[in-house]
């Protein structure tokens, strides 16, 4: 017979005096002696099975749960109807049980219904079990048709999907690689691709004018609520013959309506807001800021230069002004002490405006002699509550402002609710002096056009502004982007800044300096995050939730047992001797 005429939750009232055959897994059972309640539960939904008579009510009993299972019977109307499922006006009186795959085991890891609330470990480990959880597979049937709108949007727009090798070479990218033993060639090696980019810019120069892929990119590195470690999916885009502004509006077009289809949120309409990456740090104290929250920084540091108030005098200060909220003292000195402990020692300094707009509370005896001054450059006048930081290195209080700002934000319930706030954070700069190293390096992305081209490098290289530029959406970072530098001469006077010659460059990216000398097209590109769009869209905080099967937050999958060791003829094939093999 067939498995089934009808899926568990497609069957209505309409269908009623038909002879069915549905066939899922046993969700559950409820006894009532001489009556029992089946629920079956297919990917579609579930539908009730209702036996009366022996010898069924005894063959459904035998029957475990989450066994699958084919039942064939009448459709009839529910008694007792639920009404918060789709199936629930009907139910089924079975003619026939049959078992097709039997649970063996004596006990379930958890409750499959219930598996959310099970620990991260087991829902890991028995993933095949918890993606049966209609609430756990919906995010994965909710990244399936985003994607698929995705490639639609992307084709609709001229775009063609190619895709690039997985099996490459190595190269700097900023990431750890993870390689591959070459069985042919003694000890040499491929690379998993942290991502196409040389590909896409190699397709440009091939003369294809706009590519896309849903491409697999593979870094090791560390995990975090939002990044899956070793492969995550991105969505790759490259244009020829391309500026920043034409990116932008690629995307633009591309991720409202996605954002507001599957979300049912508003979505910014475009073009989105533009910010300057220095503009970014002094006003939201990152780079990455949460359009949501409507607090602003402000820098009062000539206002506190000699306000005889020690800690914040000669010292970096930074303001932000929470404007018709009533602060309780409180919630204030709670907020204080969990500043201090997520900064380590950082200390949140503040005053109100009251009535009449004259300072109290806090550090009120310290300002009020230039009280005007304050309400000038914060924007103030009466019942507003004012929290500063103050720090002796500039890049220190932006970090520690920002935090509060989200503190703030969050805590008195101030960030815009059901929206998503999209901006493109532009002109970062070339060069930063490395934290570890001291030295000059590439801020963002080595590849990128410098702002002003060769006659860029006649400035202070940490002066230099690149056509790089990240999308942000609620204070996440969806992608990073930039103008590519197609320009031979022009990349070699780049890399030559941080240390590296032409034979080094020529070395480290052959291929894709070899295409630039024969003719290259201006192309710029970009690559937001599939994971993390899913993830926003989903309203989850854990990026684990939206892939199929996750790694867990040490990089190993539980459920296949990876990474693992293998025999050692396996590793004689390609050439390699383990030293010590841990156990």
């Amino acid at each position: 017979m067939s498995y089934r005429t009808h899926n568990c939750g497609e069957l209505r009232e309409g269908d009623v005096g038909k002879k069915v055959t549905i066939a899922g897994w046993l969700d559950s059972k409820r006894d009532k002696g001489g009556l029992l309640f089946a629920v079956l539960r297919d990917f579609y939904g579930s539908t009730q099975v209702v036996a009366q008579e022996e010898p069924l009510l005894g063959e459904l009993r035998d029957i475990p749960t989450e066994s699958t299972v084919a039942v064939t019977g009448t459709v009839v109307l529910r008694s007792a109807p639920n009404d918060k499922i789709p199936t629930g006006r009907i139910e089924i009186v079975p003619e026939r049980v049959e078992v097709l795959g039997r649970r063996m085991t004596q006990a379930l890891p958890f409750e499959v219904s219930h598996s959310t609330e099970a620990g991260e470990e087991a829902r890991l480990r028995y993933r095949f079990l918890d993606l049966r959880n209609p609430a756990v597979k919906e995010k994965i049937v909710l990244r399936a048709n985003i994607v698929a709108d995705l490639r639609r949007l992307m084709t609709e727009q001229g775009f063609l999907e190619i895709s690039t090798p997985i099996l490459t070479s190595s190269s700097p990218e900023g990431a750890r690689d993870y390689i591959v033993p070459s069985r042919l060639y003694p000890g040499e090696f491929y690379a998993l691709p942290q991502a196409p980019q040389q590909y896409k810019q190699l397709l440009m120069c091939s003369g294809f004018d706009k590519y896309f892929q849903i491409a697999p990119c593979f870094r090791d590195e560390d995990a975090r609520a939002d990044r899956s470690p070793g492969e995550f999916y991105q969505l790759d885009i490259e244009m020829a013959f391309a500026t920043q502004e034409d990116v932008f509006a690629v995307l633009e077009k591309v991720l409202p309506p996605v954002f507001a289809k599957y979300s049912g949120w508003e979505a910014d309409k475009p073009p989105f807001l533009r910010i300057p990456y220095l503009t970014a740090l002094e006003e939201f104290g990152t780079d990455k800021p949460d359009l949501r929250n409507p607090l602003r920084i402000c820098d009062v540091t000539e206002l506190t230069a000699n306000c005889g108030f020690d800690p914040v005098m000669l010292k970096h200060v930074k303001a932000i002004c929470v404007k018709g909220v009533n602060v309780p003292r409180k919630w204030i000195d709670k907020t204080a002490e969990e500043f201090t402990v997520k900064t380590e020692g950082g200390k949140m300094y503040w005053f109100k405006l009251d009535e009449s707009g004259m300072p109290a509370g806090g550090i009120a005896k310290f300002v009020a002699e230039h009280i005007d001054a304050w309400k000038k450059a914060l924007g103030a006048e009466r019942d507003c509550f004012v929290a500063l930081v103050a720090e002796d290195k500039l890049q220190d209080v932006q970090k520690r402002a920002g935090l509060l700002r989200t503190m703030l934000g969050t805590g008195l319930d101030l960030l815009e609710k059901n929206v998503y706030r999209f901006c493109w954070i532009v002109d970062f700069p070339m060069y930063e002096i490395g934290e570890e190293s001291g030295q000059l390096e590439f801020c963002h992305n080595p590849f990128s056009m410098p702002q002003g081209g060769m006659a860029a490098f006649e400035k202070d290289p940490l002066e230099i502004l690149a056509y790089q530029y990240d999308i942000v959406c609620n204070g996440v970072e969806l992608s990073s982007g930039a103008v590519r530098n197609h320009d031979p001469e022009i990349m070699l006077k780049a890399f030559s800044l941080v240390g590296l010659g032409r034979e080094d460059v020529v070395k480290k990216f052959p291929a894709l300096y070899n295409a630039f000398e024969y003719g290259a097209p201006p192309h710029a590109g970009v690559a937001p995050g599939v994971d993390r769009m899913v993830m926003l869209i989903s309203g989850t905080t854990n990026i684990r939730e939206v892939i199929a099967f996750p790694m867990n937050a040490k990089a190993r999958d539980l459920m296949m047992n990876a990474p693992s060791p293998v025999e050692e003829k396996q590793l004689e094939e390609v050439h390699i001797r383990i030293r010590e093999r841990k156990n």
